[in-house]
């Protein structure tokens, strides 16, 4: 609830500083509103010490000493750009207005990241192979990572950045994935949907309701562990004007030997390039995609999403990518398993540590 956040604009100084008392700990900012609700300014505790100190008195009124000038953002119309340059001016709290100028949201920065306008869906299906016996009674999305399951780190990174429209698609061991998420997980009510057959790692779409066509849908494996800014891959896509944007990493492959340059029609050797190294891009496994393109997915039928990206390049549409920078793990073998163990506890260790 923000209520605790927002006064009139006629009450009293000495009023706000008890208001502004209540709040400490916490985000010690005031939204301001007239009669009407409308939102007309905010106040810090800063501001009332400095009016207090320039022979403001106590019983002033909120509306004297407010700023007017405030940052905000229109409701139904977020600027995940904008976001970011008040999270980076210092800004901490955020209101969402109506129309009609009231509140209908504040977005606290220092929680959320921003507010990105998509909806996610993580794949969660898989059986999980190759880490038996540990998924033989439990789904590899739900296996502990220092405590914690795989995927619940990823439920919190996506709740960071504002995104609570979250469904999990599942099929091994689902009754599992659906008991852990009876509950919210970072404060979402997370959505489980059954495939009745594996589907690839795109197929499960086409079982989800009507979508907004305008809009956009965030899918990933649920079995990564990643730093991946989904902010920042957003805003790609959107500065790209993208159909899909797919999240890749850098892949170099080194030759130990010695390579010739050569000529096919002649035949010829032009050089040798001794041990050259190869730089590509390999699929992360996470990908920005508008909703229009998921009409290809047929209800019931396997798909990947590999399919949907090639089959968009054929058919002409704006297919662009996004290189993660930062920590990107596939938790698919024991190795994977124990490197991302011991990853997760070294930035625990580390955050513990103060250093963070």
């Amino acid at each position: 609830m923000y209520n605790q956040h927002i006064i009139s604009q006629g009450a009293t100084l000495i009023e706000a500083l008890r208001q502004l008392n209540k709040l400490s700990g916490g985000i010690m900012t005031l939204m301001a509103v007239d009669d009407c609700g409308v939102m007309t300014g905010t106040l810090t505790d800063g501001d009332v010490r400095r009016a207090l100190l320039a022979g403001v008195g106590l019983d002033s009124t909120v509306q004297t000493v407010m700023h007017r000038d405030f940052k905000s953002l229109c409701m139904g119309n977020i600027d995940v750009a904008a976001i970011r340059r008040f999270r980076q001016a210092g800004i901490r709290l955020l209101p969402v207005i109506a129309p009609d100028g009231s509140i209908v949201r504040l977005l606290d920065l220092s929680r959320n990241n921003t507010i990105l306008p998509v909806s996610a869906v993580l794949m969660a299906g898989g059986r999980g192979e190759r880490l038996r016996p540990m998924t033989d009674t439990l789904p590899k999305p739900l296996l502990p990572i220092d405590g914690k399951a795989i995927i619940d780190y990823n439920i919190e990174a996506l709740a960071a950045a504002g995104i609570n429209d979250i469904t999990i698609a599942t099929n091994y061991l689902a009754e599992k994935l659906e008991e852990h998420f009876s509950k919210p997980v970072a404060g979402v009510n997370v959505k489980c949907m059954r495939e009745s057959s594996p589907l690839g790692t795109i197929g499960a779409l086409s079982l989800m309701p009507e979508r907004d066509h305008e809009g956009t849908t965030l899918v990933m494996n649920s079995d990564l562990l990643t730093t991946v800014s989904f902010e920042e891959m957003y805003l790609t896509h959107v500065d790209r004007q993208a159909d899909i944007t797919v999240a890749v990493l850098p892949y170099t492959v080194s030759v130990p030997y010695a390579i010739l340059c050569t000529d096919p029609d002649t035949h010829r050797v032009s050089g040798i390039e001794e041990k050259p190294a190869y730089s590509y891009y390999a699929n992360a496994g996470i990908y920005l995609i508008a909703n229009r393109l998921l009409d290809a997915l047929v209800p019931g039928r396997h798909f990947d999403a590999t399919d949907l990206v090639e089959l968009a390049v054929r058919q002409g549409k704006t297919v662009t990518y996004y290189p993660i920078s930062g920590t990107w793990i596939d938790v698919g073998t024991p190795t994977d398993f124990r490197q991302a163990e011991e990853l997760m506890r070294h930035l625990r260790n580390f955050s513990q540590s103060g250093c963070v």
